[in-house]
């Protein structure tokens, strides 16, 4: 379910993105608007990111080789820092340079009228993409806030379109009131603002992807509250105690858990090795994305050494 919301979410970005940045280069063209130049760089790097994002998750299901025996999940980490990247680069600075350009040498608008009607079009399209984002998001994000969800989520592509429609929508305001400032006052350099402003959002936003990706991306391990879950699971009649665990993402479905384990003393082979098939079992009951278990028995002071 987590997998369809996603390509529903990134699908329906797609789409928004790819009308809005049509629509924003007509209204730069007759406009001569920067705020409009601006979001419609944004929406064409929106459009490119969506497509990154379908990319990876396609790439990501490549079955594992003897190069890459744990497969390729992380490939959706590697676009979605990609996606980051651009949107830092293509959406952020070119908005920034473009509206110190327009502030130092401002130029009046043309029919600033059209420029407000594509733009709250532009509003109206990105609010269903941004409402598709958030109703598949909720179904992952549970009681957490949407700030614990964007910095905890090991599926990248929700809380990326997530961001990039909020920055998207953030924008579109901005450019709507620097362009109503220009008509307002007479004065273009507001135009240049609201485009500065916009550069300075993107890269905020571009920047929390940057940091939450990478982090993904070098790897993470489960949250406390699953390594618990974990932990608890493998200790039974016959498994003693936990010595240690280690958990490692391997792509945002699937978990690899890593432990030892001290079991009762005493046990014969075939039993240690029921009580290690019996743990994994309890392991992937509970928790179905620790795909990848393996656990070393280890003998205590009782008869198994440390």
């Amino acid at each position: 379910m987590a997998a369809e919301g996603g390509v529903r979410a990134i699908v329906a970005a797609l789409l928004a993105n790819a009308g809005i940045a049509v629509a924003k280069f007509v209204g730069f063209f007759i406009t001569g608007s920067s705020s409009m130049l601006a979001e419609g760089v944004h929406s064409v790097a929106d459009t490119s990111n969506q497509g990154l994002l379908l990319l990876g998750r396609q790439r990501a299901r490549r079955r594992a080789t003897p190069e890459h025996p744990f497969g390729y999940g992380r490939e959706r980490y590697f676009y979605a820092f990609v996606v980051a990247l651009l949107l830092f680069a293509l959406g952020s600075m070119f908005a920034i340079y473009e509206g110190m350009h327009k502030i130092q040498h401002p130029e009046p608008l043309q029919s600033p009228l059209v420029a407000v009607i594509i733009l709250l079009v532009a509003i109206a399209l990105e609010t269903w993409s941004f409402r598709t984002a958030i109703a598949e998001s909720r179904k992952l994000k549970g009681s957490a806030s949407w700030v614990s969800f964007v910095r905890q989520a090991k599926t990248p592509e929700l809380p990326v379109v997530l961001l990039e429609d909020a920055g998207a929508l953030f924008g579109l305001v901005l450019a709507l009131g620097g362009v109503g400032l220009t008509v307002v006052t007479g004065n273009p350099v507001w135009d240049g603002i609201g485009t500065l402003a916009i550069g300075a959002l993107l890269g905020v936003i571009a920047i929390v992807l940057i940091v939450e990706t990478k982090s993904l991306l070098i790897g993470e391990g489960a949250h406390p509250d699953l390594l618990r879950v974990i932990t608890g699971e493998l200790v039974d009649g016959k498994v003693e105690r936990v010595i240690h665990v280690r958990t490692q993402y391997l792509g945002p479905e699937e978990l690899l858990v890593a432990a030892k384990i001290a079991l009762v003393p005493g046990l014969a082979t075939a039993d240690i090795a029921q009580a290690i098939d019996d743990a994994e079992s309890r392991v992937r009951t509970r928790v179905p994305e620790a795909r990848l278990i393996y656990l070393e028995p280890a003998l205590s002071r009782n008869g198994y050494e440390r």
